[in-house]
């Protein structure tokens, strides 16, 4: 169902309340597979999110590199950043890397910085994240490589050093980045047309350094303002999805 975005109404609470209490019966790749299921579909069950991260932290061993990069892709997007989880699969998903293929390696590096979560024998020295990327660069796509330009932006901002990935595949990430496509709301239009009628300077899509586009500065008492205007899609229920947490952050 969620492979084809069919939410059949009813089915993930069934599924739920089904799984209560077997989570430890499910493989490794089932729990990666229910994860991308429920994240995809913006089902919220915070219970079911618990139920897999308890059990994927018990059999971590037990998972592929694709399963693992899904598994982390999809708590980070649903908003469900559990720092245990993803500590603790920190150093087997640091073993995998080599199988990862791009798209895995985008998803995983894109997890960890809207999780927040560092760990040296992910992307330390020692690590291989950064050599593997590089073998693989020109493999990545447009979608994988914004990701990891995200993913470089908050390496810089959490260590305060140069970025150790190659110049080319920076611009390469920055350039993606900023091209990405983007549609105004009508609650952006709406807040556009208040603060217009209000007398307030302002601009709209506003492109930062770092390639985010800002959907509105407004000139406030000498200084500039930036303003989100985050309508349902930013949302799974009332919690921010991962691309949300990420760009308030960054």
């Amino acid at each position: 169902y969620a492979s084809v975005n069919c939410n059949h109404y009813g089915l993930f609470d069934a599924l739920a309340e089904a799984s209560e209490g077997k989570w430890p019966q499910f493989s490794a790749q089932s729990l990666a597979n229910l994860a991308w299921a429920y994240s995809t579909m913006k089902e919220v069950n915070p219970r079911v999110y618990e139920g897999i991260a308890k059990a994927s932290m018990k059999c971590k061993e037990n998972f592929t590199s694709q399963g693992v990069s899904n598994l982390l892709w999809a708590f980070a997007n649903a908003g469900h950043v559990d720092s245990d989880l993803f500590s603790s699969l920190a150093p087997v998903t640091s073993s995998l890397l080599v199988e990862c293929n791009s798209q895995a390696l985008a998803n995983i590096a894109w997890a960890y910085a809207v999780s927040n979560v560092d760990d040296d024998s992910l992307f330390g020295k020692n690590s291989p994240f950064v050599a593997v990327c590089t073998e693989k660069a020109n493999d990545f796509t447009s979608g994988g490589v914004s990701q990891l330009h995200q993913w470089n932006i908050w390496r810089k901002e959490l260590t305060g050093a140069p970025s150790d990935l190659p110049p080319s595949v920076q611009q390469r990430g920055l350039q993606a980045f900023m091209s990405k496509g983007f549609q105004k709301s009508a609650l952006q239009e709406n807040v556009v047309s208040e603060l217009s009628y209000l007398g307030f300077p302002l601009q709209q899509e506003v492109v930062t350094p770092n390639g985010y586009r800002l959907d509105i500065i407004v000139e406030l008492d000498g200084k500039r303002v930036g303003i989100e205007v985050d309508g349902p899609s930013h949302f799974a229920g009332r919690d921010p999805m991962g691309s949300t947490i990420l760009k308030r952050r960054q």
